[in-house]
């Protein structure tokens, strides 16, 4: 049983480490809506869209290590929890072994089956296929350092120092801000330029997170290890992992190619701008996640499921809050906040743009539920499930391409699946846990529901009496805002919600 002075430091730590990932990610966000506006106008539309597509070809590889990275951080964050101090380092090892093969496999797969889809099936304009192939080259090399750098990471998470990913982020855009620095004053080709400018960061990014693994934690200190009785649960955890990801990479790159395929290049770039948006939205609301998936899972390790279950809960109710509470006003305002980010942003970014918000809504709360099944270690059905579902509207989308329906039509399947995907991860998890009362969680969406409808309908209605501009958007942004967050508040966080919210706003004003 879980006292209250253990939630109490429980609530503390984790509103600390959300509040150190939300400066992280605060940052991110800054400096990458600026980045992306002045990549955007010294690459032009044509080269942008070209740098997503072909960085999509390894990207689509990258759910081998995506099958090992749940696991990988699944396991430490376990062995953490459960204080085996020699189990911990060599599964440590026994992780990064594993990811140097995958590192392999990728590279093998690259140059062969990669390069001959990037050469013969990919629509990329005359005369700029050398300059894609440097790209794909460097975003090789860029997958397999990301690759073995996993086991790293997920032992910073485990041992919940986020504070290291807020600093270490203060030097990431320092040297972002650098790459637009140089890529607006070089002369040589600025597609390959700003490709090896990405490569030349990562690399000194990881390398940074690798030495403070070494002189903090003793497990990340590699030593040669084969043991069936780690590696069996690892790999085998991994496996059901393995399909899950590859459906999930095939849907997120196969939408991307598709667009390439039946619309070009032009669309390829409005679809680069939505999914960066998103990218840095998910980002943000991910943070409250990730600072609560240690305890979680430590939790569970433990045996003390009525704690784990609280904590889901409270992360569910938050992560939803500060999705919408980012989400509302974009929605709202985001043709003119294109305008003012981009100048001239490319056809149909809005609309992309909004679509994929209500995707991301439903993919936040999946992650919840997601969490709580790895938790458990019993991680075959969800992936079956989910990643079939994900995987079913790549022929979806293309079968209504083919029909001629509009670009717009793949964002309507993906939220149709997100929305099967959601309700299926819940019900894997009840089965799993059937001591989780899912009627809370759907107590929740009713409440939500109605706040969306309190804030959205008076802000729309005033809206249309004022002319895009400027004002509008500053009036849009403080009333969606002031409305959502007092409805949301009243009538949706319960009380040990609020003291975690109260404690992160604590922690915030307290430095």
């Amino acid at each position: 049983m879980t006292s209250q002075k253990d939630i109490t430091s429980t609530n503390q730590r984790i509103a600390r480490n959300a509040v150190m990932l939300y400066i992280r990610m605060f940052l991110t966000m800054i400096v990458g809506l600026y980045t992306s506006r002045v990549v955007l106008n010294v690459l032009g539309v044509e080269d942008y869209g070209i740098y997503g597509v072909v960085g999509g070809i390894v990207a689509m590889m990258g759910f081998l290590n995506a099958s090992m990275s749940g696991a990988t951080s699944r396991f430490l964050t376990f062995e953490l929890g459960r204080g085996d101090q020699k189990r911990l380092a060599d599964t440590f090892s026994s992780a990064l072994i594993v990811h140097m093969i995958i590192a392999l496999i990728v590279l093998v797969v690259a140059e062969t089956v990669g390069l001959w889809f990037l050469t013969h099936k990919l629509v990329i304009p005359a005369g700029r296929m050398p300059a894609a192939h440097w790209v794909y080259q460097m975003s090789i090399l860029s997958a397999m350092i990301s690759i073995t750098q996993v086991p790293y990471n997920a032992t910073i998470i485990a041992h919940e120092k986020m504070d290291v990913y807020a600093y270490v982020e203060i030097l990431n855009v320092t040297l972002k801000l650098l790459i637009v620095y140089l890529l607006t004053i070089g002369n040589f080709d600025k597609l390959i330029l700003y490709a090896a400018l990405v490569l030349a960061v990562s690399i000194v990014i990881r390398m940074i997170y690798r030495v403070y693994c070494l002189r903090h934690f003793a497990e990340s200190h590699f030593h040669w290890i084969w043991e069936k009785s780690i590696l069996k649960p690892l790999l085998v955890y991994s496996s059901w992992n393995l399909y899950g990801s590859m459906c999930v990479t095939i849907r997120q790159q196969g939408v991307v190619f598709l667009i390439n395929i039946f619309f070009g290049v032009l669309f390829n770039a409005a679809s680069s701008i939505a999914n960066s948006l998103q990218g840095m939205i998910k980002g943000f609301t991910f943070n409250s996640t990730l600072a609560f998936r240690p305890q979680i899972v430590k939790s569970y390790a433990i045996g003390d499921i009525n704690g784990m279950l609280r904590l889901m809960r409270i992360s569910f109710a938050l992560a939803v809050f500060l999705t919408l509470l980012i989400s509302l006003p974009l929605y709202l305002e985001v043709d003119y906040l294109l305008s003012l980010w981009l100048v001239k942003p490319p056809f149909m970014a809005g609309v992309f743009v909004r679509l994929l918000l209500i995707s991301s809504l439903f993919a936040m709360m999946t992650v919840i539920f997601t969490i709580g099944i790895e938790a458990t270690g019993k991680n075959r059905n969800v992936n079956v499930f989910t990643g079939t579902l994900y995987l079913l509207t790549i022929p979806v989308i293309y079968f209504l391409y083919r029909a001629g329906y509009g670009v717009v039509y793949c964002y309507y399947s993906i939220i149709g699946a997100n929305v099967l995907i959601f309700i299926s991860n819940a019900l894997i998890f009840k089965f799993l846990v059937p001591t989780v009362d899912l009627k809370q969680y759907v107590w929740i969406l009713i409440r939500v529901s109605a706040v969306i409808a309190i804030t959205v309908i008076p802000v729309i209605y005033v809206q249309g009496h004022f002319e895009q501009g400027i004002i509008r958007l500053i009036f849009i942004a403080i009333g969606t805002v002031f409305l959502f967050v007092f409805c949301y508040y009243i009538l949706v966080l319960d009380s040990a919600s609020r003291d975690v919210l109260k404690a992160k706003m604590k922690s915030l004003l307290n430095g």
